[in-house]
């Protein structure tokens, strides 16, 4: 093989360091998991391992000492630990994703798919806590996006007649219990709505027993398999598939297809977290009136700490 070049080394050493801070992210998940998804990480670790074992194996003794990931890729690994599993699942789907093995030469195919297929793979793990964090993520944003701009727009409004700091603040205060109300009302309604429209479409548990009791010349169950879309002939094979399977106390494709919905959500807890979220929002314009600063200061300030808030 020949000599390879220092950017090349660079890179390589670049590779290990990613490959065993992501190994390592792995073993944490796991950690945190049990059953199947405990094995699924514990075996994405010991590929991530494989990895690192090829690029120590072409650096050699420049493998030492042991190379520091990049900083970005450090400060995502720690952002992600702080602030949830759902976020090192999305930081580490993303870092899937963007590998750079599929167009460097130094990099064998097979690599380059385990990538592709890893980042599948915390993908539709990551999927299934999207959907349980959903509800509370979108109102905790709208709630905190809300309480920052109506209460900066409410404290603004106020300053421009000229009234005292004092009362700036009461109408900050005002404006923020108002709205947080208003917003946890809402929210507990929205949610309390969609979760009683998901379970007007719930399978009813007494078809179930019905079906072992239906008239087999008539075979009522092919019509719910054509109200699902299939061609009658189809539905007709597939009600007497079921029915056999029933008779015979294999209930199974009747109970997958007939599967509830996932929870969306609690309305109690959405509503809360609203509350929270927009009352937050809706202290930060009030915080530089609390200090004793003339009232256009303290706009300027409020003003810098909601754009500031807004960014982050």
């Amino acid at each position: 093989m020949p000599q390879a070049s220092a950017k090349q080394i660079r890179k390589w050493r670049r590779y290990l360091a990613e490959e065993r801070l992501e190994a390592d992210t792995y073993r944490y998940l796991a950690r945190c998991r049990s059953g199947e998804e405990k094995q699924v990480f514990l075996k994405l670790a010991g590929a991530e391992e494989r990895h690192e074992s090829y690029w120590e194996k072409l650096l050699g003794e420049k493998a030492y000492p042991a190379p520091r990931p990049p900083f970005r890729a450090r400060l995502i690994n720690y952002l992600a630990c702080t602030f949830g599993t759902i976020f090192i699942l999305a930081m580490m789907q993303r870092a899937e994703a963007r590998s750079e093995y599929e167009t460097d030469s130094d990099a064998p195919p097979a690599m380059a798919a385990d990538e592709r297929i890893h980042s599948e793979v915390v993908r539709i793990l990551a999927g299934r806590q999207r959907v349980a964090m959903s509800g509370t993520f979108r109102a905790a944003v709208f709630g905190i996006n809300d309480g920052l701009v109506s209460t900066c727009a409410l404290i603004l409004g106020v300053i421009g007649a000229g009234v005292s700091r004092d009362t700036v603040i009461m109408t900050g205060f005002a404006g923020l219990l108002a709205g947080a109300l208003s917003m946890a009302a809402g929210e507990y309604i929205s949610v309390r709505s969609q979760v009683e429209l998901l379970q007007a479409s719930n399978p009813d548990p007494e078809a179930s027993r019905a079906i072992g009791s239906l008239d087999l010349e008539a075979n009522e169950l092919a019509l719910v398999y054509q109200a699902r879309g299939m061609q009658p002939a189809e539905a007709e094979t597939k009600a007497l598939e079921v029915i056999t399977q029933i008779k015979a106390g294999e209930d199974t494709a009747w109970a997958a297809a007939n599967s509830a919905p996932e929870e969306v959500g609690t309305a109690p807890r959405a509503a809360l977290g609203s509350f929270i979220m927009f009352a937050t929002g809706s202290f930060i314009p009030i915080v530089p009136f609390l200090f004793p600063l003339a009232v256009s200061t303290a706009a300027i300030a409020s003003l810098a700490l909601v754009g500031l808030a807004l960014l982050i």
